[in-house]
């Protein structure tokens, strides 16, 4: 099923689908769990644009890679473009819209990659490997400072997070990324995932939600 921004309330959003900004270990939990360091400094990684599919009607998982792991995230939707160094109100402004997505992973491959110190994208950028909900409009979200994001899996919490907890919150963190390269209307920027990461398998039911803003169905096969 070929992917399309749009919001919460089905409005199309007419920006070309861009690269994917992805944050490693942005919880302090999750790099625990994982048994990884905690980065000085935002650790970021592209997924293509490519890789990207929609979480409405179900989505596929790969039947090759070794275990496919899920990481609950919230997505923010750049609607402006942004490079260098903007202050917070030039983010903000620029902000069109927040989202539940999953962030999905080849574990063990990703696992036998950083053993050998090699790049991560095989594992991270996939075909289907990020899964995008509606957004809501990004001035429906009044504090980035306390966002939930929470998803379960056959009626069981797995990952129940909030952006406070974030080791680089929401607008520092897109004014680092900009320090390092350009940002373009219909990026996406994936914010990290909380504790709670697992396998993902296929006939799985899954409920994702931005926590107070919008929740979903979806089923993966």
């Amino acid at each position: 099923m070929s992917y399309q921004h749009q919001y919460s309330d089905g409005t199309p959003i007419h920006f070309p689908m861009g690269k994917v900004v992805c944050v490693g270990r942005n919880y302090a939990e999750h790099a625990k769990e994982l048994n990884n360091p905690v980065p000085s400094e935002p650790l970021l990684f592209i997924k293509t644009g490519s890789c990207v599919v929609p979480l409405d009607g179900g989505f596929s998982i790969t039947q090759a890679g070794g275990a496919v792991h899920y990481e609950a995230e919230i997505a923010v939707l750049i609607g402006k473009p942004l490079s260098r160094t903007p202050n917070a109100e030039e983010v903000l402004d620029a902000i069109s819209g927040f989202a539940p997505a999953l962030d999905l992973t080849l574990r063990d491959l990703q696992a036998t990659l950083k053993e050998k110190g090699y790049p991560w994208e095989v594992a991270k950028s996939f075909d289907g490997a990020c899964v995008l909900a509606p957004f809501v409009p990004g001035d429906a979200v009044e504090d980035l400072t306390d966002l939930g994001i929470r998803l379960s899996i056959n009626g069981e919490v797995r990952q129940d997070g909030n952006s406070r907890d974030m080791l680089n919150p929401i607008l520092p963190l897109i004014q680092h990324i900009c320090g390092h390269f350009s940002l373009q209307a219909g990026d996406v920027i994936l914010t990290g995932t909380p504790a709670g990461v697992g396998p993902l398998q296929a006939g799985d039911e899954l409920e994702l939600e931005l926590v107070g803003h919008s929740r979903f169905a979806s089923r993966a096969r």
